[in-house]
């Protein structure tokens, strides 16, 4: 009885893929310890960079090699370094937009903008859409390794239709855990708002991140 080898393999584009997203891993990083956890960017801020650009690729090589006995593992390893990158895109932009909106119209994250529902609804999913473009190009073309494969409408269609239920998971779960933190303190300030609001916004991206690889998977990019 013949048994069939797991058909992966780890290319030079894998590696310069595991490359570029440890840079802007480590890039995107920067700005958002420097504004929630200022202690800890003065003191390892320089290695931050260097520190990813080494440990995304040899990651990746450690996946590879697990993958060779357990196939997806190497893709849950790629779609884990995208999906890390694509969380710090949307903690950076969420910070971004916090940070504008606090200074140029005075409203913060916890301000309420009807009923129960505050800002940090509208800056979370502004952050979530320019994260989730982000994340459709990263995983179809290197995840899910669809280079060749023509976008179609279906595509976009189901792309649309898990990335919508995983854009409700992710506000959600990101706002129940912002509020909860809020709701148990008073006289917060901006940087503390900050902090809560990135602590809610991780748990919203992991929650949901769980959701799209199953989706994307078994639907979206299926072969």
């Amino acid at each position: 009885m013949s048994t069939k080898k797991t058909e992966i393999r780890i290319t030079q584009r894998d590696y310069a893929f595991a490359v570029a997203a440890g840079l802007l891993i480590g890039l995107l990083l920067l700005p958002i310890l420097n504004t929630n956890y200022p202690a800890v960017f003065a003191k390892f801020w320089i290695v931050v960079v260097p520190f990813f650009l080494l440990a995304t690729p040899l990651g990746l090589r450690i996946a590879f090699m697990i993958g060779k006995k357990i196939s997806i593992v190497y893709q849950i390893a790629k779609f884990g370094i995208i999906g890390v990158s694509n969380v710090l895109v949307d903690l950076g932009v969420l910070s971004l937009v916090a940070v504008l909106f606090s200074t140029q119209f005075n409203i913060t994250a916890s301000t309420a903008m009807f009923g129960a529902v505050t800002f940090y609804s509208l800056f979370k999913s502004i952050s979530f859409i320019i994260a989730n473009i982000s994340s459709y190009f990263w995983n179809k073309y290197w995840t899910f390794n669809q280079r060749g494969e023509k976008q179609t409408n279906s595509e976009f269609l189901q792309f649309f239709a898990v990335s919508i239920v995983g854009f409700l998971i992710n506000v959600i779960a990101a706002s129940t855990v912002f509020n909860l933190i809020v709701a148990a303190r008073t006289g917060l300030s901006p940087v503390q708002l900050a902090q809560f609001g990135t602590i809610g916004a991780a748990a919203g991206s992991i929650i949901g991140l769980a959701w799209n690889f199953v989706g994307y998977k078994l639907w979206v990019f299926k072969k």
